[in-house]
């Protein structure tokens, strides 16, 4: 976290089913007037052709966090995702040599850089963001989708971007939807097509987001305020789960207590729990007493039965499952919501040397279940585990050993894959690897 966080501001100081395969859970702005909504409330701000959103210092909706007494975000009217199976089993070996962008890829897969930092995102003129971390697609009504990116920057100078895409996947609009946070690593899509963007220093909140940059960002408190990773939302409960990046983090849960005018859960009220987890791997939660770290303690120390975790890092909801990762011991772990059980998905001492996936950190799951873990250094790739155990690289940054992946996320098609190299030379480059990692169910 400071080696990003430093290396960011010296770059600044120096010039969801199985059967539907995609994590595309929301939606985008257009570049020339506000997306109809088949006749929902307005949101009450105009978006523009254009709007100063894209500007640096324009006094914009990205600039106006307010409290969790703000209206609720506005209900999108986009498309379900597409039901797709997963290629990824049959996927061929990486090949020997990085392409033009340094990237090694399978054969029949090509790459594209879709944002460098502080350069302006093509066909735009937003400068994109130092140190890309945590992101997410989000399907958007004109059959497009958006890919929001958030900026790892110390000192109230974290946030997160946005890209917009037509649906032949070229770029409409790039803008941003928060500003003057810090330390916004990883995050979470919802259900009801928002960002939850997390704050990863010791007071960090959750900040939830629009990807459309029409509606100002929220902070949610209520969620627990700590050294946040990752977020993601049981869509058949309504919970919402949490990791913490400290090397004795807690898992923790929010319940909330009831839902809001557009059917979504309410996210500034409800009950913060922490994970208890006993010798068989059963898992009991109690409720934090106080969540918003107003008494001194910090929140994972709050519970003393509850279960410490190396390092939390990313999380992701699929069919009544729960992914997460933890850096300090490079495990991936399971909890099953219905049984409420966890065990070790993977583990790094378990397979044998050499070592196909270390340094675990980001992650997506594609319909199928196969789980994308995005590498912190190690090799720097993304390494798909399939449902039956086996290891599969997909992608392998080149040259860049000191930097990490962040931000896997698949289109709507399920045929692109973004993620970020967040270190490179460059201050933080984006990438967008097109192939056949689905087809059409």
């Amino acid at each position: 976290m400071l080696r990003s966080g430093l290396a960011g501001f010296a770059s600044v100081m120096a010039g969801r089913a199985l059967g539907a395969c995609s994590p595309a859970l929301g939606a985008g702005p257009d570049g020339a007037a506000s997306p109809t909504d088949g006749g929902l409330f307005d949101s009450g701000v105009e978006s523009g052709a254009d709007a100063s959103i894209d500007a640096a210092a324009d006094g914009s909706l990205a600039d106006r966090a307010i409290d969790a007494a703000a209206p609720v975000f506005r209900r999108r009217m986009v498309p379900p995702p597409p039901a797709l199976r997963s290629r990824i089993a049959q996927i061929a070996p990486l090949a020997e040599r990085a392409d033009a962008n340094g990237l090694r890829l399978p054969p029949g897969f090509s790459s594209r850089v879709i944002a460098e930092y502080n350069r302006p995102v093509p066909g735009t003129s937003h400068l994109w963001h130092v140190a890309p971390d945590g992101g997410a697609t989000f399907a958007t009504e004109d059959g497009g989708w958006i890919y929001v990116s958030n900026s790892e920057q110390l000192a109230a100078m974290g946030g997160v971007g946005a890209i917009r895409f037509a649906g032949d996947g070229s770029i409409t609009r790039a803008y941003t939807i928060l500003r003057r946070t810090t330390l916004n690593c990883a995050g979470g899509p919802t259900p009801w097509h928002t960002w939850l963007s997390c704050e990863e220093i010791g007071r960090g909140q959750v900040w939830e987001c629009d990807p459309w940059g029409e509606q100002p960002a929220v902070a949610r408190p209520a969620l627990g305020v700590f050294e946040h990773e990752a977020v993601c939302v049981d869509h058949d409960r309504w919970h919402l789960y949490l990791t913490e990046d400290v090397n004795n983090g807690r898992l923790y849960r929010f319940v909330p207590a009831g839902m809001n005018a557009n059917g979504a859960p309410d996210l500034s009220r409800g009950t913060l729990e922490v994970a208890v987890v006993d010798r068989t791997g059963a898992v009991t939660w109690r409720a934090v007493p106080d969540p918003t770290y107003s008494s001194g303690t910090a929140t994972r120390y709050q519970v003393p039965e509850s279960t410490e975790f190396n390092g939390g890092e990313g999380i992701w909801y699929v069919d009544h499952k729960v992914y997460f990762s933890t850096k300090g011991d490079d495990r991936i772990w399971l909890y099953d919501c219905r049984a409420s059980t966890l065990s070790i998905y993977y583990d790094f001492q378990r397979y044998p040397a050499p070592r196909v996936l270390t340094g675990v950190d980001n992650l997506t799951v594609s319909c199928c279940g196969d789980v994308l873990v995005a590498e912190d250094q190690g090799s720097m790739d993304v390494v798909a585990i399939l449902p039956n155990g086996e290891l599969k690289q997909l992608v392998q940054v080149v040259g860049q050993d000191a930097s990490e992946i962040t931000g896997p996320a698949f289109d709507p098609s399920g045929t692109r894959l973004y993620f970020s190299s967040q270190r490179s030379p460059a201050g933080g480059t984006t990438f967008e690897v097109t192939g056949p990692f689905h087809a059409p169910a």
